[in-house]
């Protein structure tokens, strides 16, 4: 499954947000830096949909806000 995500890192409140099928807005309490934001995306994607963190990967936007990830 291919996900859009836009993230806004240094949130007061983390949580995961359906936009609509494929997109969501995810809120990390993580500042972007040195990839800590992206460990707590991954975290809370595992959580809201129940699958392990190692089953999920981002295929593109590292640096950015806006990534596509994929779940197996």
């Amino acid at each position: 499954m291919k996900l859009f995500v836009k993230v806004k890192p240094k949130a007061k409140k983390e949580k995961v947000e359906r936009i609509d099928g494929e997109h969501f807005a995810v809120a990390v309490a993580a500042p972007a830096e040195k990839g800590l934001a992206n460990d707590a995306v991954i975290a809370a994607l595992a959580e809201h949909f129940n699958v392990p963190k190692s089953r999920i990967a981002i295929v593109s936007g590292r640096t950015s806000r806006e990534k596509v990830i994929e779940i197996d």
